[in-house]
């Protein structure tokens, strides 16, 4: 008997070395693959619902299909997934056959290949030169290798002044998703070049400013050097630029210098509607990515995703974007994610975007470029579209006629952050939504509430509203400015708080119950008249205390909230 059990206990030891030699080649060829490539592709099967969970708070998670799990590895994220013991198979894909790079930027200008990053430059800057009443050249930021990263306005209003609803269309914010690169330096050159009064773009370029930013990512999509080789999801330093957003679901992160540079960008032009294009599948995705709730304008999400889809369908080959619901899906039914920009984007700002994936393949070769722009341009025009239709209006002193900044809420309807506010300097306010019958309220420091009743939405049509608010006769003007408000107080779910104009920039935030238990501690940014969102649905009912602290200025402020009972 002990000779039998020596002979087990031999062989589990051989087993053990053998399994242990088996993993280990398989632990040094990924991490091989991200020192000569930046990055490697992993498979594995889809897991339970909590293994997810943890595992898109932890890596880059590129797709979710056919009951398997896409993770994109950087230097930043390998020892993390490998520690997690998760098993995988290790994707490889040619990247060589891929890029050639354009000969000049006359066969750049064709559409049909991929240019060099100074053909780029040089393409770019060409659109605001032989189109100057048209077009402007635009900074968002730089990357960490200080490649500037641009955005071109294009608007028949060349001075600004007409106060036009704006658009923004950006892509390849992972930088080895390059199909969308090509598509908008040729939606740009087709606008420019097709612009007449009275035909559709005329329309588009005489009512809206459009932006567009083919490349934010690229220190990625140029992974070495200004000939795409080798390109890469991540930015220079190894962060996904669409999981590096302010979340209050997300864990605390080291925000990005083009992440940082985007923000600032966004939240000074107060897009209406932007569209943020990807490859991998070929879908429609809109808000929220990180919540298994819908967001209030939801049916408006879904009939402006089922537009494009559905104009794609028409002008496409049988097959093409027809993922998940024939083309279109909410983010969180998919997948989540945390950190992503649609959302960010979508809550902290009030604006409505949404994710286009344009491709299966995350590489479109140079031979389906010009398949792409036949697919997708007309939907492409017709989201735009969207911002024109809907509420648009502006808000005004009722003796002065001075414009008057306020927050536009409709009950019952909106929540979540779904509410907008109109323009500080002109009062101006455009609010998206489905077609229907609404009341809308508007309210406004040292003003009377006014609510607007029975306003009329048309499918397609521009509803317009002249707003007068008259002042508060007794309303105080020394306010204290340490004031912070929470509302709703009590709440189920969420706080939303408005702090002191001198406490933007990176807040420190502690949340402390009545018994004197921390229960979070982190940072997030403030922007000025963008309330921070505290989710309280994981705290008992009772009283708590929160702390905000300026990182910048050491400023304190306080207040008390109340959980209420429920869900």
């Amino acid at each position: 008997m002990a000779k039998h059990r020596s002979r087990i206990i031999l062989f589990l030891v051989i087993l053990a070395v053998v399994c242990s030699a088996q993993e280990k080649p398989g632990e040094e060829r990924l991490r091989n693959i991200i020192k000569s490539k930046g990055q490697a592709e992993v498979v594995i099967p889809y897991p339970d619902k909590v293994s997810l969970n943890e595992l898109t708070r932890n890596v880059s998670i590129r797709a979710a299909r056919d009951k398997k799990i896409y993770i994109v590895l950087s230097p930043l994220t390998v020892d993390w997934f490998l520690a997690s013991g998760h098993k995988f198979d290790i994707l490889e894909y040619p990247y060589g056959k891929y890029f050639l790079g354009s000969a000049n930027m006359r066969e750049a200008m064709e559409w049909e290949s991929y240019p060099t990053l100074p053909q780029y430059d040089s393409i770019i800057k060409s659109f605001a030169d032989n189109y100057p009443s048209l077009c402007r050249l635009d900074t968002i930021g730089t990357s960490i290798k200080g490649r500037i990263i641009y955005a071109v306005r294009i608007s028949s209003d060349s001075t600004g002044n007409k106060d036009l609803p704006r658009v923004f269309i950006t892509s390849s914010i992972h930088g080895d998703e390059t199909g969308g690169y090509v598509l908008l330096l040729r939606l740009a050159d087709y606008l420019l070049k097709n612009y007449a009064p009275g035909s559709m773009t005329g329309v588009l370029l005489d009512s809206l400013e459009i932006w567009i930013n083919p490349l934010a990512n690229p220190d990625g999509t140029y992974n070495f050097g200004d000939v795409i080789t080798t390109p890469v999801r991540h930015n220079a330093d190894g962060y996904d630029l669409n999981r590096n957003f302010p979340d209050p679901s997300a864990p605390a992160t080291v925000r990005q210098k083009e992440t940082l540079d985007m923000i600032r960008f966004m939240r000074k032009q107060r897009f209406v509607l932007s569209a943020n294009l990807h490859s991998g599948s070929e879908v429609v995705n809109y808000p929220w990515d990180r919540w298994e709730r819908y967001h209030a304008d939801n049916n408006w999400f879904c009939q402006i995703s089922r537009k494009y889809a559905d104009t794609v369908h028409y002008y496409s080959i049988p097959g093409y974007m027809n993922d998940l619901d024939n083309g279109i899906t909410n983010g969180y039914a998919w997948y989540s994610i945390y950190g992503g920009r649609q959302d960010f984007v979508t809550y902290e700002l009030q604006g409505r975007e949404v994710t286009i994936e344009i491709d299966d393949d995350y590489i479109t070769p140079p031979a389906g470029l010009s398949d792409l722009w036949e697919y997708n341009y007309r939907s492409l025009l017709g989201f735009f579209e969207n911002a024109l239709y809907g509420i648009h209006g502006t808000t005004a002193d009722y003796k002065s006629g001075k414009p008057v900044p306020a927050k536009l809420f409709i009950k019952g309807h909106d929540r979540d952050s779904s509410h907008i506010f109109s323009d500080t300097l002109s009062g101006s306010f455009i609010r998206l939504l489905e077609p229907g019958v609404w009341d809308v309220s508007f309210s406004a420091r040292g003003y009377r509430d006014t609510v607007i009743r029975d306003i009329l939405v048309n499918d397609g049509e521009r509803t317009t509203l002249s707003v007068r608010m008259k002042k508060e006769s007794d309303i105080s003007d020394e306010k204290n400015i340490n004031d912070i408000i929470l509302y709703p107080n009590p709440s189920l779910s969420f706080v939303n708080v408005v702090l002191p104009e001198k406490m933007t920039g990176t807040v420190n935030i502690r949340i402390v119950s009545h018994t004197g238990t921390l229960l979070g501690d982190y940072e997030t940014e403030v922007f000025d008249r963008v309330p921070v969102i505290i989710d309280t649905g994981g705290f008992p009912p009772g009283s708590y205390s929160v702390v905000f602290m300026s990182l910048k200025t050491g400023v304190t402020v306080s207040g008390r909230f109340i959980k209420a009972g429920g869900s």
